[in-house]
């Protein structure tokens, strides 16, 4: 079944890339409208599905997910018991043990740990990983090549020195982070195939805030997130003068990602040799996108145009005004003037007065104590 499910996973893969699964949990003290304990299984960035230990839920992102768990129910059992039982009583222990060595006596503190495995489908090759944060800074993280745990802050020295003389525990993470996990991963990719392989090139924008202000050239809509925008001149990729963005997930499923070139020491005649360069990893055609002044798009208002704008409305105002005020003057003057006709001898009473108004699964790695 293994070698069949590896050989139909190959042939939909299209080019070599690494692969990852990711289980972060997430646990929470001091916060009275956020749960106690959540966590979520991610493969190449897309969320799987999370689980809530307030609401006593597990929340399945797509159909082939709950596919994966109707054929193996072991996993969804192991899912459970460690959502619901196992993981939220070690980490509310673990975040009042925490508090101690901090000094900490109240507040609000919040505990993550993100473990998982990277894989290569060309290779072979695989990363595990698993590494803990306190209160949004990292704390300790393992390292599988020696076999012992970094302590990322003082107060987690006293934890590495009990884990490293635990070396069943030890071998037990190992095998969850080099076999099981990798194992998940190639079932989650095989059953979710038509989704995590898919191949979704971007629409290539080139944006620009004023006439001073750096080019950016914004790619949305790809996917998979494993790709790469630079700027290039004369055809090599430029260092300096770039700021690179992050890749930053849509509501669709897929990703964005911008890179800005300052142009403040290029003169106009030069911009033809710079471009943009989309690049999917294992995807032999680049996007390119020629730096021209036509391509570029922008919300930005000339002054000039703005105050004739500012100018025509200006006018239009004082025309309404004087008009308004004109027939204002001109009904006084009527009123106070002596009538014109001898059969119309009343004044008039009536007086104007015109207003104007102006709009995390969980893995089920053995848990920290």
């Amino acid at each position: 079944m293994k070698a069949s499910l590896l050989l139909l996973l190959f042939c939909h893969v299209s080019s070599p890339v690494k692969h990852s699964l990711k289980f972060i949990l997430t646990a929470s003290s001091g916060l009275p409208d956020f749960p106690e304990f959540v966590a979520g299984a991610v493969v190449d960035e897309n969320l799987l599905g999370y689980c809530d230990s307030s609401k006593k839920i597990i929340e399945l992102k797509h159909d082939w997910v709950k596919k994966v768990l109707e054929d193996d129910p072991h996993q969804l059992e192991l899912y459970n018991w460690g959502c619901f039982v196992r993981e939220p009583i070690f980490f509310k222990a673990t975040i009042n043990s925490l508090m101690q060595r901090f000094n900490q006596s109240g507040g609000v503190h919040i505990l993550q740990r993100v473990n998982g495995c990277e894989w290569d489908d060309e290779t072979g090759e695989v990363i595990g990983f698993s590494q803990y944060g306190y209160d949004g800074e990292d704390f300790l993280s393992i390292d599988l090549k020696t076999e012992t745990w970094i302590a990322l802050k003082p107060q987690a020295v006293i934890t590495k020195l009990r884990w490293d003389a635990d070396k069943a525990r030890m071998k037990s993470i190992q095998n969850y982070l080099t076999v099981i996990h990798p194992e998940r991963l190639k079932k989650f990719l095989y059953y979710g195939r038509s989704f995590l392989l898919r191949t979704e090139l971007p629409s290539v924008s080139l944006l620009q805030k004023t006439p001073s202000s750096p080019v950016s050239c914004h790619a949305t809509g790809f996917y998979p997130h494993r790709a790469s925008l630079v700027w290039r001149k004369d055809g090599e990729e430029l260092h300096e003068e770039v700021d690179h963005g992050e890749i930053l997930p849509n509501h669709d499923g897929t990703f964005q990602m911008s890179v800005d070139l300052n142009l403040s020491s290029v003169t106009p005649e030069d911009w033809t040799r710079y471009d943009c360069v989309f690049q999917f990893s294992g995807v032999k055609e680049d996007i390119i996108t020629k730096l021209e002044k036509d391509r570029i798009r922008t919300n930005w208002v000339k002054p000039s145009d703005m105050t004739v704008l500012v100018t025509a409305a200006v006018v239009v105002f004082a025309l309404i005004l004087i008009g308004a005020a004109g027939f204002i003057v001109y009904k006084k003057k009527k009123a106070i003037s002596p009538p014109s006709s001898p059969d119309n001898s009343t004044e008039l009473s009536e007086q104007l007065n015109p207003e104007i108004c102006m709009t995390n699964t969980l893995s089920d790695s053995p848990g920290v104590t």
